[in-house]
């Protein structure tokens, strides 16, 4: 069976993302979550934070490993040895993005794939950007992120008044 790579900032980790790596992980023999690095992206948690929260989430789950990485994600796969990535589709916007990602992957690494997988419809809605819109506004995401995650926005809130 082949290993999955699913690549993201994870900014933070959600209910969505959680509900595509529980149901990919059976499907393959590992499944990595690689988490990028980002700094453009201005993340509202640091890569050791990110990483960490995401180990503590898929913790139990025993073919899932946690990475960082700070290349090319066409890069971060030859060091890998994979060829396959996860990736989650809400709606057509991520369709029409999430394909010209792909095509731009296959031309810098040929025989790169995706499995394109659909959240649940109890966390289709959920991005990590609502998140992080949510929590700058002092607002609740405990419907929306683990608890583990829940707990560092709080503190981030607290720290933050």
């Amino acid at each position: 069976m082949p290993i999955i790579v699913y690549p993201g900032t994870f900014d933070p980790i959600t209910l969505g993302h959680l509900d595509l790596i529980t149901r990919a992980a059976p499907l393959f023999e590992r499944l990595i979550v690689a988490v990028a690095d980002s700094r453009a992206k201005q993340p509202m948690f640091n890569l050791d934070q990110r990483i960490a929260l995401v180990r503590e989430v898929v913790d139990g789950q025993g073919n899932i490993d946690v990475i960082g990485f700070d290349t090319l994600t066409t890069e971060l796969l030859d060091s890998l040895g994979a060829n396959l990535m996860l990736r989650g589709l809400r709606t057509g916007t991520d369709f029409d993005y999430e394909w010209q990602l792909a095509r731009m992957n296959q031309l810098q690494r040929p025989g790169t794939d995706n499995l394109f997988m659909m959240p649940s419809p109890s966390v289709s809605a959920v991005s990590s950007s609502f998140v992080r819109e949510i929590a700058k506004m002092g607002g609740d995401t405990s419907q929306l992120v683990p608890t583990a995650v829940q707990r560092a926005i709080e503190k981030l809130q607290q720290e933050e008044r």
